[in-house]
């Protein structure tokens, strides 16, 4: 006879009810807190018959009256639920330490105590989940998809308590327990799925999303090793593999039924159907987890999937192992894992280039093959192929999804049965590409021959593309002016350094001359030019070797008679794919990422597609959560705001955080505000001692840069200036340092990637001077330099709150827009910046004279290098004394000369100062001494964070999305009964 088992909780721990036949046994789990660890105990013991286990959730349904199975009393409940209180949550995080154990059942320690908490939340998440996928799946309404190689999420579990509304109530229930919700959520490792901007905007607009309740979901892979974990020692920094899935994440759901073939290498042969067939080559599969994203204050809880790749047991060698060729046996399940390894692997080598564009092309696929089979059974069996634009909008995050434009073309032809208009029409409706950068690195190219080793039937395809461009762009700017058009189509092509397609190649034509051989006959008349070179008894060959010297008559013999040249080799240039060509080609709409960045996407970086399209470019400023980056990071301040609002509605409405420029003299908010922000500063100051050891005083203007280690984004520029500063400090006596200079802990935070010498040079540095200032008693709290190591989201959301000045000092036109200095303006923290990426949005909404502005214009940039090149400029003295004070060893004996060499010389790779790190020095000084001076007036500076707080209304991702989802997407906002 089957058994049924289900469970409900009470004020006393958990019950379990055994209904086996017509009889019901109940199954007591209670709790008894003792020295802060919790013991369970079973009252009664399972039979061994067949059981059904049925689980519901205890948090999220209405409360009805049931009859209490031993007393026979009502209860105030719903048979599988309770009110979230306090008690009922203790009693699902009991169970679940009892009933889902990751660790031994002897202790109820922090770390079991994080994930039994984790695992009851999530309970929560997938009810809700399951109801949005089945609003979703029988209303089949537009979807959007949001595909990414980065989504830097950060920790989750008080983000999703307090997008749930329950905050308290877990922190009631945990204490109850014998435990501190902060301690507990420090427990969680963050999840190392990101870098930087790029994939925290990522994870910003997926709350946006689901908070707003758009049908939306993220794509992504489930990278084991993450980026990696910096560490700081002697050294500077140093790389090791990320541990974040160690002993598993309690968020995410293996989804052992949602698993697609992948396909590399093979070849293309064609049918006796004539169609296209990709064989061969190596097979693998991705397989789907899932993470739920909840919304804040809505039952709207979207989904995450993140890909990991396996391969088939059937492709394990059992013969080679049992052989004892136990790396050949296992050589296919390797390279199938090896994909979700890392992110971003390093690619100086031919295998880490095939890593990579077999990362992204696993995302494209995978995800493809998932919305693809989503629109045929929510299309039942009716399936339009022409209405799969008005269900599907998928959004290519910056250019690595750019691989989703053909493998949509792929799978619709070749295995949808599609014609090559009909397919081409769909995908252009159907995709849009997110521009991200301007910097070269970022504008993605891939070598032609890899990937037609890789994926031979998409170069085909992306040639067929590339052929058609090149016919519209003939078409639009005719034969007329052939000089304009071959530039047009030299810059405008996918494919780069290719011959034309025979169909238009006639057009540049040129006659033929005819050569006999292939040498060059030259004769030398009876004059030798000054160039010409007489070779002497005092001078060298270009071997090194001294030669003879020739007669003055030998010489004039030898110009008389002809001389048969052989020609110089014709160096041939590589062949490569233009993947953000591909993206503007393939996609409906291009957007960049603030005002200043779309405009020079316009004029600059596609201006040719511009003219050509003027229709797809649009502007969507970033924006990040204001539940994350004020109301969870920073509850002193949002209590404070709330207060003087009179309403919390800000945390969905930012507009209305702009009521507060109406108290912004008011001395008691000012009071309240500078409190807020010590107390803030007050935990930074333990942070730092723990990760550092070195002490800082929250009376100290917190001077803060915190992102990803780049030259263009210009921490040198930074450090540069606290050198200047220390060298300024040491030239005076004690008390006119004091009467100079306000006191300053200066924080630094970020990664260099693994291979950017130049990047960990500077990491390097920063953290050399650092210990020299610190350990100068002369200097004391007067100045202190320290390098947060492994900066991630929940460094960022210690350190936010707490600064005072962050520093956002890239050369203008090089930051596309930056989502940190948001971050910093919703907590008031004041900036020190160029007029570069969201910093010229931001500075107009905080008003310019809470914004301390340096440096050049992004228009001059082009005219400076240039400058430059000539040999014109005339370095800053005190710029020149800098760099002598670091070379004079100050800051120990490790040789700077590459570091220095890179700001000097007039050209050449790597010199040059190509960032203008010289040349925006004095103008960077300067301004330093306005900051100086603003926050010796505390009453001053305090209204000018006040006022940044005000001012970021418009930065909140919610904004964003709307933009993105009306004038992109073209989806609606669906919300739960």
């Amino acid at each position: 006879m089957a058994t049924c088992l289900s469970y409900c909780a009470t004020a006393n721990g958990v019950e379990l009810f055994n209904h086996y036949g017509s009889n019901s046994r109940l199954i007591r789990f209670s709790s008894r807190n003792t020295s802060s660890k919790l013991f369970l105990t079973r009252t009664s013991h399972f039979p061994t018959a067949k059981r059904c286990f049925h689980v519901k959730n205890t948090l999220s349904e209405p409360k009805h009256k049931v009859q209490d199975p031993i007393t026979q009393e009502g209860a105030e409940s719903n048979q599988s639920s309770f009110a979230p209180d306090a008690a009922s949550i203790a009693s699902s995080i009991k169970y679940h330490a009892e009933f889902t154990p990751l660790f031994s059942p002897e202790r109820f320690e922090l770390p079991k105590a994080f994930f039994a908490t984790a695992q009851s939340v999530r309970d929560s998440l997938l009810i809700n989940w399951n109801a949005t996928y089945d609003i979703y799946e029988k209303t089949n309404m537009k979807q959007a998809y949001y595909l990414s190689m980065e989504f830097l999420q950060g920790r989750a579990l008080l983000n999703a308590i307090g997008n749930l509304e329950l905050t308290g109530a877990y922190a009631e229930a945990l204490k109850k327990l014998g435990h501190n919700l902060e301690n507990v959520a420090s427990q969680e490792p963050d999840a190392a799925l990101g870098n930087g901007g790029l994939g925290r905007l990522a994870s910003c607009f997926l709350d946006s999303l689901a908070t707003l309740n758009y049908p939306a979901w993220g794509y992504g892979l489930r990278y084991k090793y993450g980026l990696f974990k910096q560490r700081i020692t002697k050294d500077g920094q140093e790389e090791v593999a990320e541990d974040w899935l160690e002993i598993g994440s309690p968020w995410e759901i293996v989804r052992n039924d949602v698993s697609y073939p992948i396909k590399f290498y093979g070849k293309v042969t064609t049918g006796s159907d004539g169609k296209r067939y990709w064989i061969g080559g190596e097979d693998i599969k991705a397989v789907g987890y899932d993470v739920p994203i909840p919304g804040y204050k809505t039952k709207t809880t979207i989904n995450l999937r993140l890909w990991s790749t396996h391969v088939p047991s059937a492709d394990f060698d059992l013969s080679a192992f049992n052989s004892g060729e136990h790396t050949k046996a296992c050589e296919a399940q390797v390279n199938a894992e090896k994909i979700c390894y890392i992110l971003y692997p390093g690619d100086e080598s031919e295998e880490g280039k095939i890593l990579r564009l077999k990362q992204q092309y696993t995302l494209c696929s995978a995800s493809l093959q998932d919305i693809i089979a989503r629109f045929e059974r929510r299309s039942g069996d009716r399936t339009k192929w022409e209405e799969f634009p008005e269900k599907v909008a998928v959004q290519m995050n910056d250019t690595h999804p750019t691989l989703c434009i053909p493998e949509l073309m792929r799978v619709l032809i070749d295995l949808k049965g599609l014609s090559w208009k009909e397919a081409w029409n769909i995908t252009k409706r159907t995709v849009a590409y997110t521009n991200h950068t301007v910097l070269p690195e970022a504008l993605e190219k891939w070598s032609h021959e890899l990937m037609q080793t890789l994926l031979p039937r998409h170069v085909e395809i992306i040639e067929a593309i590339d052929e058609e461009l090149v016919h519209e762009i003939v078409s639009k700017y005719g034969t007329l002016d052939l000089n304009k058009l071959e530039e047009k189509l030299t810059t405008m092509r996918i494919l780069e350094n290719f011959d034309l397609p025979s169909s238009v190649s006639d057009l540049f034509t040129k006659p033929e001359i005819p050569v006999e051989d292939d040498t060059e006959t030259v004769e030398v008349h009876d004059k030798v030019e000054a160039s010409d070179k007489v070779v002497t008894d005092d001078e060298e060959d270009e071997t090194g070797k001294k030669t003879s010297a020739k007669t003055e008559e030998a010489a004039e013999k030898d110009i008389d008679k002809k001389t048969t040249l052989k020609p110089e080799p014709s160096v041939i240039p590589p062949k490569k794919v233009r993947m953000a060509n591909l993206c503007v080609v393939g996609g409906h709409a291009v957007n960049g990422v603030a005002e200043i960045h779309s405009e020079i996407v316009k004029e600059d970086v596609f201006n040719d597609f511009y003219q050509l399209w003027p229709e797809k470019f649009q502007n969507k400023t970033n924006g990040v959560t204001p539940r994350r980056w004020i109301r969870f990071c920073n509850p002193p301040l949002s209590s404070i705001i709330t207060k003087w609002i009179g309403t919390e509605d800000w945390v969905l409405k930012t507009e209305k955080l702009a009521e507060l420029q109406k108290f912004a003299d008011n001395e008691d908010l000012q009071t309240e505000w500078r409190e807020a922000k010590r107390s803030n500063k007050i935990k930074v100051v333990s942070f730092l001692k723990e990760k550092t050891g070195y002490s800082v005083v929250p009376d100290a203007m917190f001077d803060i840069q915190v992102k990803r280690i780049h030259e263009y984004k210009r921490q040198l520029l930074n450090i540069f200036g606290i050198v200047y500063r220390y060298k300024k400090m040491k030239e005076m006596i004690a008390a006119e340092r004091k009467t100079n200079f306000v006191p300053r802990v200066c924080i630094f935070g970020g990664k260099a990637f693994a291979t950017y010498v130049q990047a960990k040079r500077i990491v390097k540095f920063i953290t050399d001077v650092g210990a020299t200032i610190n350990h100068d008693p002369e200097i004391g709290d007067l100045l202190k330099v320290v390098f947060v190591p492994d900066y991630n989201v929940s460094v960022a959301e210690l350190l936010i709150p707490a600064s005072d000045l962050s520093q956002h000092i890239s050369t203008a036109g090089m930051e596309a827009s930056g989502t940190s200095n948001m971050k910093f303006a919703m907590n008031g923290c004041i900036q020190i910046g160029t007029l570069d990426g969201a910093n010229v949005e931001i500075r107009e909404e905080v008003g310019e004279e809470n914004f301390f502005l340096f440096g050049a214009q992004a228009h001059e940039i082009a005219g400076l290098r240039k400058e430059r090149a000539d040999g014109k400029f005339v370095p800053d003295e005190n710029f020149e004394e800098v760099k002598e004070f670091v070379r004079s060893g100050a800051f120990g004996s490790y040789n700077y000369d590459d570091l220095m060499g890179s700001l000097e010389g007039n050209e050449g790779f790597g010199q040059a100062d190509y960032f203008l790190v010289g040349k925006d020095f004095p103008s960077y000084i300067e301004c330093q001494e306005k900051v100086d001076e603003a926050y010796r007036d505390q009453k001053r500076w305090t209204k000018m964070s006040i006022l940044n707080t005000a001012g970021s209304y418009k930065f909140s991702s919610d904004r964003t999305i709307h933009e993105y989802a009306k004038e992109i997407w073209n989806i609606e906002p669906v919300e739960l009964p």
